[in-house]
């Protein structure tokens, strides 16, 4: 049943799905951890929100991006293979990774990044199928 559906809806709508559900869940750990934070650097009264607010929209967008990409990547690979394995699930998660370490611009860190990223992506996967 998931197969036959999967295969009915566009990659498209898939990715926008996955960065509106992990976007919104970033956002709100974005504002649960950066009083926290404002905190600890001295900020107090309007600093202090405006730091809030910055923190809760940039951990909504790179954790809505990473999401994103993962499963645009994963829906692309299982339609142009043909194939629903763990594999795809692999090169997703090093496509992912590979961009979250991209702003570093060290090969050590995007090879480390991608190889991390990919090894969680394909236990969860793992641990979800079986």
């Amino acid at each position: 049943m998931e197969e036959e559906l999967s295969a009915a809806i566009p990659c498209s709508s898939i990715g926008v799905e996955s960065v509106l559900r992990v976007g919104t869940a970033g956002a709100i750990w974005g504002f649960c951890s950066a009083p926290y934070d404002a905190r600890k650097n001295g900020l107090t009264g309007i600093a202090q929100a405006s730091f809030v607010a910055k923190s809760a929209g940039k951990m909504g967008l790179q954790c809505g991006l990473v999401a994103g990409i993962f499963s645009i990547t994963r829906c692309g690979l299982q339609r142009y293979r043909k194939q629903n394995d763990q594999i795809n699930t692999l090169i997703a998660g090093a496509v992912a990774g590979a961009a979250i370490a991209a702003k570093t611009r060290s090969w050590t860190n995007m090879i480390g990044m991608a190889c991390v990223v990919s090894a969680f992506s394909a236990a969860a996967d793992f641990s979800r199928t079986n």
